[in-house]
């Protein structure tokens, strides 16, 4: 069955967030009614600027919320049938859901093993060096570097972040800006890797990223947010399609193409809705 079966099918989604709210510090909202579906099996894009409210959306899910004094007010998020609003991001992850986070969050001071261990600290069963064995598949590089994992370089590092995200053999992962820092090569190394990940492994993946047109060519459904909402939606090649989409993110409008400077946000927003 092809990415595109799974998502022809008409199965409940895997991870639904249902119209949420999220407010930080009791008084700034920040997200106002977004909902998102994802499909099992699936790879799906969240665009948008930055403060959009793209990173929020995934905290929301993976329940990191707390750390910042932010709060999901309103609506559902629904996982594998079950609700998950309102457990601790430890028991989230022992659900089935793992973020990678934007910056990457490596523990600097332990050595690359250790790291990937540290991804497996929910889990109790006897096959943890086979999983670091086929982490290194995905990633050789990763297997001859034995210092510290504060000394590899910007894509070693976020390799070695999706490995620990793959240690803990999630249904789910979420991947927060992962192109951030590198150079044009290793985003598509990276990229690719994602893409084997989601095909050859079955992990179900939502991508939060800037970099559009990477992230329209993995994924097989996007969402596009701004200033906290949902404003357009649809599968990657309707959304490659699209005149808005190629205008403001994919600079697909040639020597006509307006200042993004000099243009009202309502513009789009009042095509797009």
């Amino acid at each position: 069955m092809t990415r595109l079966d799974l998502l022809a099918d008409k199965k409940p989604p895997l991870l639904a967030v249902n119209n949420i709210e999220v407010v930080y510090d009791d008084v700034i909202l920040v997200l106002r009614g977004v909902s998102v579906e994802v499909q099992p099996g699936s790879l799906v894009a969240i665009l948008g600027a930055n403060g959009a409210g793209k990173s929020t959306t995934l905290k929301a899910i993976s329940g990191l919320l707390k750390t910042e004094n932010g709060a999901v007010t309103r609506g559902d998020i629904v996982f594998d049938g079950e609700p998950v609003k309102h457990l601790a991001p430890e028991a989230i992850v022992r659900r089935g859901i793992f973020q990678v986070m934007e910056g990457r969050r490596i523990v600097e001071d332990m050595t690359p093993i250790e790291n990937l261990r540290l991804g497996a600290y929910t889990r109790k069963d006897s096959e943890i060096r086979a999983d670091i064995e086929r982490v290194f598949t995905y990633f050789p590089r990763l297997k001859e570097r034995t210092g510290l994992a504060g000394y590899l370089s910007g894509g070693e590092q976020q390799m070695l972040a999706i490995g620990r995200a793959m240690m803990a053999r999630p249904k789910v992962m979420l991947l927060d800006e992962p192109s951030m820092g590198l150079s044009p090569l290793l985003v598509n190394e990276v990229f690719g890797i994602i893409r084997r990940l989601n095909q050859e492994l079955g992990i179900t993946m939502v991508l939060v990223e800037q970099n559009a047109r990477m992230a329209l060519k993995a994924a097989d459904y996007g969402y596009i947010m701004e200033n906290g909402k949902i404003v357009l939606d649809g599968t990657t090649a309707d959304l490659v399609a699209n005149e808005d989409v190629k205008e403001f993110y994919l600079g697909g409008a040639g020597a006509d193409r307006k200042s993004f400077k000099n243009l009202k946000s309502y513009k789009r927003r009042k095509r797009w809705l």
